[in-house]
Order: structure tokens, then sequence, then C-alpha cells
């Protein structure tokens, strides 16, 4: 059977896969609701107050984190990560850290930046730096971690994101010079998309973006785009976090990611990989744990090592860079989020 004689979905099926793709948060969140009526309808009314008690009490959080990613669409700060790029190669891989921990890039727009800075010549070393470290955090990430889980939490957090990059970047830069990781992309990957253009062709960001309509009409799409992710996922995660508190004890949340031995930790390592499902989500969600007695520094490793290597991350690098460069990826990935959770438990145990 050829590929043209294979059946195409119909347009009821493709509308289904669009919206499972567009609003699988809502979808989720729907379900759950349904199958809490089914199950145990006592624990129906205090889910839905927790939701909406967890959102009241962030409110201002988000709308900072709103604020923030508006404004940052509307006066175009993003294409100042050309400017990363370039000099001496230690002076990249630092500054490639400090653009991934620190810029607004949304997660749709990090793969073709990366193939873009690629195809155009920059060295690979400073292109993982923000590989690393991009997924990790961004100014509205640090907002709401501060308002969910503190605000020792939140720069830890922005130091590690910083810090991974760093490391990965001289990792990288190392084995380069001792002759490895030449030509890293796979063959007949592009330097398009829409975070491509941002390298290939910068722009002066306009700070005074209220004096030009397109751009107030480009804040309130922003805004209201960011609005509706973070909502829609946040509802989720504190609905998630209402069953947790309902129904899986502290006690074994502390025999398993408690105490101050490297096994939670290594536990939150490897189980970050294939539980992490949205950056904004996992914060509620990792609090409640710490709560019920999960150590921070396991929470910490939890969001380091799903953050950066979350499947649907890791399927993007897969399919971006050759084998070798994806190992390398995995391999400072989770020793990293290892390492750094467990400094951070150190830290917090003083």
């Amino acid at each position: 059977m050829t590929e043209s004689s294979l059946p195409r979905p119909g347009p009821v099926t493709g509308a289904i896969a669009h919206l499972w793709r567009r609003e699988r948060p809502w979808l989720a969140f729907a379900v759950l609701l349904l199958l809490i009526a089914m199950l145990d309808p006592a624990q129906l009314g205090p889910s839905v107050a927790k939701v909406v008690g967890a959102l009241v009490s962030i409110a201002p959080f988000l709308a900072a984190s709103i604020l923030i990613a508006a404004w940052a669409g509307a006066t175009g700060a993003d294409n100042l990560i050309a400017r990363a790029f370039t000099g001496a190669p230690a002076l990249m891989i630092v500054m490639g850290a400090l653009a991934g921990g620190l810029s607004p890039f949304c997660s749709c727009g990090v793969i073709p930046l990366i193939a873009a800075l690629l195809a155009i010549g920059v060295p690979l070393a400073p292109v993982m730096a923000f590989w690393l470290a991009s997924p990790l955090m961004d100014p509205s990430m640090f907002v709401l971690t501060a308002g969910v889980l503190g605000m020792e939490f939140a720069i830890a957090k922005t130091l590690i994101a910083v810090g991974m990059g760093v490391l990965g970047g001289s990792i990288v830069h190392l084995v380069i010079r001792a002759g490895g990781l030449v030509d890293p992309l796979r063959d007949g990957v592009g330097n398009g998309g829409c975070g491509g253009a941002k390298v290939r062709a910068p722009k002066p960001p306009v700070w005074q973006f209220w004096q030009e309509p397109a751009r107030v009409v480009k804040f309130r799409q922003e805004a209201l785009k960011t609005f509706l992710f973070l909502f829609k996922w946040l509802s989720l995660a504190f609905l998630l976090e209402s069953l947790m508190l309902a129904y899986v004890p502290a006690e074994m949340v502390t025999q398993t990611l408690g105490g101050s031995g490297l096994m939670p930790i290594l536990i939150a390592t490897l189980v970050g990989v294939p539980a992490y499902f949205n950056g904004y989500a996992a914060l509620p969600l990792i609090g409640t744990l710490i709560g019920q007695g999960m150590q921070p520094g396991a929470g910490m490793a939890f969001l380091v090592a799903g953050g950066v290597t979350s499947l649907p991350a890791a399927i993007a690098v897969w399919a971006l860079v050759k084998k070798r460069v994806f190992a390398l990826y995995i391999a400072i990935s989770l020793g990293g989020a290892f390492a750094t959770g467990l400094l951070f438990h150190l830290w917090t145990s003083l």
C-alpha cells in the first residue's frame, strides 16, 4: 500500500485532532471533573473551590507575568537575542546562557531559533548554553515561581538555569576542541521558523510601543494569548493538586521523596522526564508535594530535569540534531538536574 492510498483523516477527525492539540488542558480538566462527579461526588465541591481559591491567591503574580509577556512581544525585546552570540567563545557561552535564562521566548520559537543559529554559523557551545537555559526560566516563569514556591526558589532556579547553560556550553566547547561534535544538525534541517527571523534579521526593540497602534494591538493579543495559556494550564494543575491532597497520603510522599539522602533527588530527576507536562502547571504540583514532605532539592531536580528533557522537548531536539549531540544534551540535562537538586537541598538544609 502506497502512502497516497492510505486513508486521510476526514474533516471531523481533523477537527477533533486540532481541538485536542490546542485545548487538551481544558479537555483533561473536564474529564477529571466528570470522573470526580461520578466516582466521588463529595470531592467535587472542594476541588472546584481549591481551583478558584488558588487562582485568586496568585492573581497578582498571574497578572504580572501576563503583562511581562505582552510587553516583550509588543516592544520586540526578544530581538536582543542576536546580540548574545557575538564575541569570544567564553563570552558567547555566558551570554547565551543569560539570554536563555532571562529572555521571554515561547517554546514554539526555541527549536527553529536554534536551527537558525547553527545554520548561520554560530558555534554549538553557546547555542547549547541557550538551549539548556531557555526552558527553565523566563521573566513570566520567575514571577509565577516566586508566587507559588517563594522568592528563594525562584532566584535559585534562575541561577540554576544560567549555571546549567554555562556548564553545558563549556562541556560542548571542550568536546569540540577535542575534535568531536562536528556538523551537529541532521541532514535536511532548515534554518527557518518564527524564531529564526530574530537572528537573521534582528530589529531594534521599540520601548515606547504605545505610540504605534500596531504594537498596541500586539500587546493586547499577547496578553490575551498568555492569559488563556496560563489560565487553562494552572486550572488543570490546581485541580490535580486538589486530588493529590485528597488521595495521596503525605506519609507516602515523605517516605519516597523526603529525607536527606541522594535517592529522593535521583528519583525526582528520573521521574521528571516523563511526568513533566508544562512548566507553569508543574509549579503548584511541586508546591503541594513539598508541603506533604518532599524535600526541596528533589522538587528542584524534578523541575530542572523535566523542563529541559520533557518528552515534547526531547522529541524536538532528536529531530533537529544528530545522535551524539542529542546524547550529550540528555547527559548534561540529567546530570545537571541531579547536581543542582543536591546543591539546592544542601543550601536549604543550612
